[in-house]
């Protein structure tokens, strides 16, 4: 099977459900130069009335492509930085994830939102930093966070079919990551997770690039005898909690491993989850590696203490291994 980048999946998913659906059309800032490289020659094949680009207002282009769905339309909506998100939350939560319940079901808002690039970068401090999916999941919107090449092209096209807003985040550490991607069009259902790796001693619950960080720390670790499972959910609503407490059950150790803030973040949904429904099965408490609950910072030295990486995951498996059974306390 041919290998191909991430970002070159995700346009190529894109491409194909327009080819499909003349009603699938892109609409955002440089969408046509395409900034992030996820529109690129769109507007070659499919001319201007279906790839827009749009003032630098997400308030009103996040609304106009809620209108559009709502007339039959499938909007893909990108944002080029996932903190610009925030200036369109009265559309996005208060308008398109509730408009279908308020309508009584009578209508629909099949629109993706793409964020290209999410997460930190280097020196991009805490406006250009964020990882804002807590919130959509807090909402009850559906949300994506593909980890791999193959991934990301089977949930872009479910998402541009989905009846539903879905909200999709591209990180910015995994776009140029090659890996084996089919030809031919393909989807991946929501709410199935997946094990990227297995393992008999602790499972790893990882998010979006640090999916990649969570396997190189298991590599390392095995030559320790140190057995590590990665569990990579790839939708973070609906939720593959089946896949999770398979693995918890396993193992016996879970360690949540996300690019979020700590307090209230994905992590924390996650372990109150196995707290509930698995908490027989563990033998050492839960731990969790996030964020810290602050901004992002602009200074190398403080943006390096507040993210999450691989070392600060290898001192909770030390850890989380060191724990006694009778422990276990939540």
């Amino acid at each position: 099977m041919r290998e191909i980048r991430y970002l070159q999946a995700l346009r190529e998913a894109i491409q194909l459900e327009m080819q499909q659906d003349e009603n699938v059309f892109v609409i955002g800032e440089d969408v046509r130069h395409s900034l992030r490289g996820a529109t690129k020659n769109l507007i070659k094949e499919f001319g201007e009335k279906r790839v827009i680009d749009t003032p630098i207002s997400e308030a009103a282009f996040t609304g106009m492509a809620t209108g559009a769905a709502m007339a039959g339309l499938r909007p893909i909506v990108e944002y080029q930085i996932s903190a610009l998100i925030y200036v369109a939350f009265d559309q996005l939560i208060n308008q398109a994830q509730k408009l279908p319940y308020m309508m009584g079901g009578q209508g629909s808002v099949p629109v993706t939102y793409m964020v290209i690039g999410s997460g930190a970068r280097s020196g991009l401090a805490g406006q250009h930093s964020d990882h804002p999916y807590p919130f959509l999941v807090h909402a009850g919107m559906k949300t994506v966070i593909p980890s791999t090449p193959y991934d990301v092209k089977g949930l872009m096209a479910s998402a541009i079919r989905d009846n539903d807003p879905v909200m999709f985040f591209a990180p910015a550490k995994v776009l140029a990551m090659k890996g084996p991607v089919p030809e031919e069009p393909y989807t991946i259902p929501f709410g199935i997770g997946e094990i990227k790796r297995q393992g008999v001693h602790v499972t790893v619950a990882a998010t979006g690039h640090l999916v990649h960080d969570a396997l190189k720390v298991a590599e390392t670790l095995d030559k320790e005898g140190i057995s590590i499972e990665v569990y990579d959910p790839r939708t973070l609503l609906p939720f593959d909690k089946k896949t999770l407490l398979q693995s918890v059950r396993k193992t016996g150790r879970l360690i949540v491993f996300d690019d979020s803030n700590r307090t209230c973040g994905f992590a924390a949904e996650v372990a109150s989850l196995v707290a509930e429904e698995g908490f027989h099965d563990l033998k050492a408490p839960i731990k969790r590696v996030t964020r810290a609950d602050v901004p992002v910072p602009f200074h190398l030295g403080m943006e390096n203490f507040v993210i999450p990486k691989g070392e600060d995951l290898v001192r909770a498996i030390y850890q989380i291994m060191q724990s006694k059974s009778e422990d276990a306390v939540i």
